[in-house]
């Protein structure tokens, strides 16, 4: 291949405009679309990539079996990081402790900050290096911590903050350490680091984190020696924290209900494993947006490589009519001499040069949409366009110029020059128009296939997200508050403010917002005689149910004018936690005892006073859980019941914020986004989808136009025929209606029932599902057969149109 073949590619460009235009871009637009999903894909496969010796590194995992339907934890008991270091074929074990944003002031200015409290050796583990200043006095001196530079860069206005300050709790800490930023893709993010001998940490909190003294739990890593038995330092650990003292309200009662299970097994998990480890998806300790899916990261795969060939294949359909075309040009080249090398090389130059052009045209395409795909998959790509993807991109781009050049050149090697300058010409055989019809077949299936499974997916996404929680979302805002309720008084007088405002109808006070699992905790409890049941656990103040304006299923719910407030008596279960109870009817639980054991291991009562309906705390990927209700405000999560516009009471709460909490930043939110937020994953999957179906339909519909138009061509003398031997324009139009209907019916047969397989194995997922049926798959062949019949539109017109002395002329 020469300079002068693709010379000869460039000036065939110039002279059919509209033909390179579109070419062109088809292939960048299927390129751009592959481009961003494969970045993505490989983004996704790199987690924790820059950890070194990644292999060796293993997280501990815990599932704490008191809950029955307890997920695996990544986070385990402190206990475990001394058994690791005396344990063979362990380097080393460090970790820290997980930590939600954190207000912080810089002079004037509060901000928030991810500071990470970490154990000793972490930054060896993760292969940290401080680009300015000293990491380990940073990480070992009490008024001292490490920051990142970009956190540096948006709380110092530089970069270079060494010897900087900033106050948190009204305690000065100075940065001693600038560390290069960690990359977005880790499943350990933060902004700053701090020693465990830091003043934020109390000193219970740092006896937990060092010598495992208490029951806390951290994330916890482990370094393991290469060739060292991962089953005997899992059993290890696992003896060494059977042996430690359980916590006492582990009663015999819930020795008994484990039976030969432990009461926390312990699990070594690969790091580079983490970020597409569901086990622990539901964890409500990890923070959001850290975790993958193994599966829909494949299905993202899948679709980018299916947009490239579904490009390729209109580039292939478009580039074979262009070689008919041009069977004079070339019968003449073989007349002339040339040999089927240098036929097979101009047409691979052409090829080429189209993929090259349009490889530039989608890189640009893709820089473009970058931030608008960033937003939509929640993910900092900032790295997307790395030399390493820039170099895959345009090795795609050549190896997809050299197969598109396949069928071209071997129609062109086949050219008979006699008999095309004799003025018959027609090189393509049968067996090659039927693979052209095929290729159009599976362009119409695949947007067939993916607009139902679309549609699908976006229908049950927004079921999910207007299926009632058990109330009415909409007037209520969710405010976290610094402290607690019950031992703040500046929480106090913040919501004896609110409620003197004539926007607020109500405060109510809860451990967390219904819709989120933040701060989960549960008991056993038993009724007299029976076996312990467990229940999560849900605190609030007593007027509760009444601002939420939830009724009683039975008996009565919380009433701030019967019940007094942390009253530990009375306790509102939900009909799961009744039939778990064993009793016969709500109406028959009323008024009963049951028997729990509180964290200092001694034996409680609590009497039923009212059975209240279900409340979606979980998604409707699962079903619902025994739950129960106390009395008790040591939480610090507040209701407020708007009687006015949500905005014009957010803008209440931030006037009034400063004068109670000058220190710490407002945490607003509308309940309604709290629900919407559980279905985040289920949305972006749609939106991909309809954006890839998008796409597909487009493709679809050109290699639609590209066969009809050439299929029009071919038939032009059968249908001047058939005209002139009485056919009218109703039997012409049904004649290539039918050969259309026909492709698309195969395009059915091939895409839907693989379209109603994935639908149903998506919908299996959940508990609730909206009443999908077949409707998705109706519309979808409806939407393709539009798309299809206004592709062919033109040509069938133009067919009707043809005139029969210049068809058989020609």
């Amino acid at each position: 291949m020469k300079l002068r073949d693709f010379k000869i590619g460039w000036r065939m460009l110039l002279q059919e405009p509209a033909y390179s235009a579109v070419a062109i871009l088809g292939l960048s637009i299927g390129f751009a679309a592959c481009i961003l999903l494969l970045g993505f894909v490989r983004y996704s496969l790199s987690y924790d990539g820059t950890v070194p010796d990644i292999r060796q590194v293993y997280l501990v995992k815990q599932r704490y079996n008191v809950d029955p339907v307890a997920p695996w934890f990544e986070q385990a008991p402190y206990v475990l990081r001394a058994a690791g270091l005396k344990t063979p074929g362990v380097a080393s074990v460090s970790g820290y402790a997980p930590r939600e944003p954190f207000p912080v002031r810089v002079g004037a200015r509060m901000l928030k900050l991810h500071r990470v409290p970490v154990l000793p050796g972490f930054a060896q583990m993760l292969g940290l290096q401080a680009v300015e200043g000293d990491l380990q006095a940073a990480l070992e001196r009490p008024e001292n911590f490490a920051i990142t530079e970009q956190a540096a860069l948006r709380l110092f206005g530089s970069a270079h903050a060494l010897g900087r300050s900033l106050t948190v709790d009204g305690k000065l800490l100075k940065v001693a350490a600038i560390l290069r930023n960690p990359p977005a893709n880790s499943t350990m993010p933060f902004e700053a680091l701090m020693g465990v001998n830091s003043v934020l940490l109390s000193e219970d909190t740092r006896k937990d984190m060092l010598n495992g003294s208490g029951y806390a739990w951290g994330k916890l890593l482990i370094r393991v020696q290469p060739g060292a038995s991962l089953s005997a330092i899992t059993q290890a650990l696992q003896q060494a924290l059977d042996r430690s003292p359980a916590p006492p309200y582990v009663t015999p009662e819930i020795r008994q209900r484990l039976g030969q299970r432990k009461l926390m097994d312990i699990k070594l998990s690969p790091l580079q494993d983490a970020y597409f480890d569901r086990e622990i998806a539901d964890n409500p300790i990890a923070r959001p947006g850290e975790r993958g899916d193994a599966a829909m990261v494949g299905g993202l795969g899948a679709i980018a490589v299916l947009i490239l060939a579904l490009a390729a294949m209109n580039y292939v359909n478009l580039s074979t009519v262009r070689v008919l075309r041009r069977q004079r040009e070339i019968a003449m080249r073989k007349v002339l001499g040339a040999g089927v090398g240098r036929i097979v090389l101009q047409f691979l130059a052409e090829s080429l040069l189209v993929a090259l052009l349009a490889t530039g045209l989608g890189l640009l395409l893709a820089w473009l949409a970058l931030p608008l795909f960033s937003d939509l998959m929640n993910r900092r790509l900032d790295s997307l366009f790395s030399l390493v993807n820039l170099a895959a991109a345009l090795l795609i781009g050549i190896a997809l110029g050299l197969l598109c050049a396949a069928y071209p050149a071997w129609i062109a090697i086949h050219v008979r020059p006699g008999q095309v300058l004799a003025g018959r010409p027609d090189s393509e055989t049968l067996r090659g128009r039927r693979l052209r019809r095929s290729m159009t077949v599976l362009q119409v299936a695949a947007a067939m296939g993916l607009a139902s499974i679309t549609l699908a997916i976006a229908w049950q996404t927004s079921f999910a997200m207007h299926a009632s929680p058990g109330f009415d979302p909409a007037p209520l805002l969710i405010v976290d508050l610094p402290e607690q309720v019950k031992n703040s008084e500046k929480a106090r007088a913040l919501i004896a403010a609110l409620l003197s405002q004539r926007k607020v109808a109500g405060v109510a006070v809860a451990a967390d917002a219904v819709g989120r699992y933040k701060s989960p905790w549960g008991l056993d409890v038993k009724r007299e005689g029976g076996a312990s049941v467990f229940v999560e656990m849900a605190s609030v103040s007593a007027n509760f149910f009444e601002l939420y304006g939830i009724k009683a299923l039975a008996g009565r719910l919380f009433d701030a004018r019967i019940d007094q407030e942390d009253d530990a008596l009375p306790i509102v279960l939900n009909g799961v936690a009744v039939r778990k109870l064993g009793y016969a009817s709500p109406e028959a639980a009323l008024g009963q005892t049951l028997l729990y054991t509180d964290f200092e291991g001694k034996t409680r009562n609590k009497r039923i006073v009212g059975i209240a309906p279900e409340l979606r705390f979980h998604t409707l990927h699962e079903a619902p859980r025994a739950t129960a209700w106390e009395l008790w405000t040591q939480g610090g999560t507040l209701s407020v019941r708007a009687t006015a516009p949500l905005a014009e009471v957010e803008r209440t709460l931030l006037a009034l914020w400063p004068s109670y909490f000058p220190d710490a930043l407002p945490e607003i939110h509308r309940a309604a986004d709290i629900l919407a937020a559980n279905y985040e994953e289920d949305a972006r999957i749609a939106q991909l989808l309809a954006i890839a179906t998008g796409i597909a339909l487009a493709l679809a519909a050109f290699g639609t136009y590209v066969l009809s138009a050439y299929s029009v061509q071919k038939r032009a003398r059968e249908i001047v025929l058939r005209k002139l031997y009485g056919a009218n324009r109703s039997a012409i139009a049904r004649l290539l209606g039918m050969e259309f209907g026909g492709l698309l019916g195969l395009a059915a047969l091939l895409a839907l029932p693989l379209a109603a397989w994935a639908i149903e194995r998506y919908l299996a997922g959940f508990v609730g599902r909206a009443p999908v049926g077949a409707w998705t798959l109706l519309a979808a062949l409806v939407l393709a057969g539009s798309v299809a019949a206004l592709a062919t539109l033109r040509h069938i017109l133009a067919a009707l149109r043809i005139a029969p002395a210049q068809a058989l002329r020609n």
